[in-house]
């Protein structure tokens, strides 16, 4: 059962290392190769798997990050050669909506236009294949290591859908001594918590970055790697944007006090559970996005912060209500009608629902004065 075999192979690891680190076990959990939660066979989003993402909900939420793409690369004066990358792309539905609209609405676009996958599961391809079989000759693929090698380039826009989430994060706890970190150890055959110094001075660093000192008792998660991958992904842009949607807070709300517990979350069909001990390999776990660092690090890697905020201002910026429109117009049954316009408010109803929940993020470089839908105001 690989449910075991990962556990073993973990606690192997223990035995052989003494404890780890908070966020090597949830690396093994989730990325351990054809046993980790997204390295494993079996459908993770949608009604089938453990979570729904915003583009699982309707073909228009691709369709208006589509609009905006389409307005990066007439801000970079509509270039003759434009690759959008996508950083985890699972089925690839996201992407196919994206260059659908393209191939549908923007056709001197499209013609420019070359699809990047970068997958960690090798056994996803085939079945983004499948999905993007109508663009067949604009796709090619690279793995995470490939991507970070320094040997890919290219201009375009990079976007990512709720990827930083689950990129491993190290555990920290404010005490009376100061800064600790939680590893993770055996007893009795038991994954348990055990406190100690911390394992890299990154960890502080990353803290003091952004201007944060958490109060005592209380736990957070330092996402060190999310640091990385922008790092990597800045890199590579030559020239153009990076879109990264998540859930998360800037910095300060993110740490603030009352999340005395952190924000460490795991998912299994569709039901939320806060010990990442139990279903090895077999649940998502996740943590919030720290926005500041992704700005403040992207400021360091020579990007400019153009645009942040809620789902639900970027989607009425950019177009849903364009897509409502053309819904309302279409030959549909005036029942269909009334069910899309309900699943469409599922993207953009705040209070609590993914219209705030989810927040957005437009990065830049070597794009002078760009213009884009989201900087639109709404609402008058």
């Amino acid at each position: 059962m690989t449910e075991q075999r990962l556990t073993e192979i973990i606690r192997n690891r223990i035995s052989e290392q003494g404890r780890i680190t908070f966020a090597d076990f949830m690396a093994a959990c989730l990325y351990e190769p054809g046993l980790g939660y997204y390295t494993s066979a079996g459908r993770k989003v949608g009604g089938e798997g453990d979570f729904y993402t915003s583009s699982t909900v309707h073909a228009a939420f691709g369709r208006v990050i589509a609009r905006e793409i389409a307005q990066m690369w007439r801000s970079m004066g509509s270039p003759t050669e434009f690759t959008l990358v996508e950083c985890g792309a699972g089925n690839a539905r996201l992407a196919c909506d994206i260059i659908d609209y393209l191939a549908e609405r923007e056709t001197e676009m499209y013609t420019a236009v070359r699809l990047v996958l970068v997958e960690q599961e090798p056994s996803l391809e085939s079945a983004q294949r499948e999905m993007l079989t109508l663009h067949a000759g604009r796709v090619s693929w690279f793995s995470p290591q490939e991507f970070a090698s320094g040997k890919f380039t290219f201009s375009g826009c990079l976007y990512s859908n709720e990827l930083i989430d689950a990129l491993p994060v190290h555990r920290v706890l404010m005490t009376a001594e100061g800064l600790r970190e939680l590893y993770v150890t055996r007893q009795n055959d038991e994954f348990v918590e055990q406190t100690g110094e911390l394992s890299t001075p990154a960890i502080e660093a990353q803290l003091k970055r952004v201007n944060v000192t958490l109060h005592p008792g209380q736990l957070a998660e330092v996402n060190l790697n999310a640091a990385q991958w922008l790092a990597d992904a800045a890199a590579a842009l030559q020239r153009g944007y990076i879109l990264t949607i998540d859930y998360g807070h800037p910095a300060a709300e993110l740490y603030a006090p009352r999340r005395k517990q952190g924000t460490l979350l795991c998912y299994y069909r569709h039901q939320t559970e806060d010990n990442p001990y139990i279903r090895i390999g077999r649940q998502d776990i996740t943590s919030h996005v720290d926005f500041s660092t992704l700005m403040e690090c992207g400021t360091e890697r020579g990007l400019q912060n153009i645009w942040f905020g809620e789902q639900y201002r970027f989607l009425l910026a950019t177009g849903i209500v364009e897509e409502i429109e053309e819904i309302e117009c279409s030959d549909r049954s005036d029942e269909e009608k009334l069910r899309l316009r309900l699943t469409l408010k599922k993207l953009i109803m705040p209070e609590g629902g993914m219209g705030d929940t989810f927040r957005i993020l437009i990065q830049s470089k070597g794009v002078s004065d760009p213009q884009l839908l989201c900087q639109r105001r709404i609402g008058g």
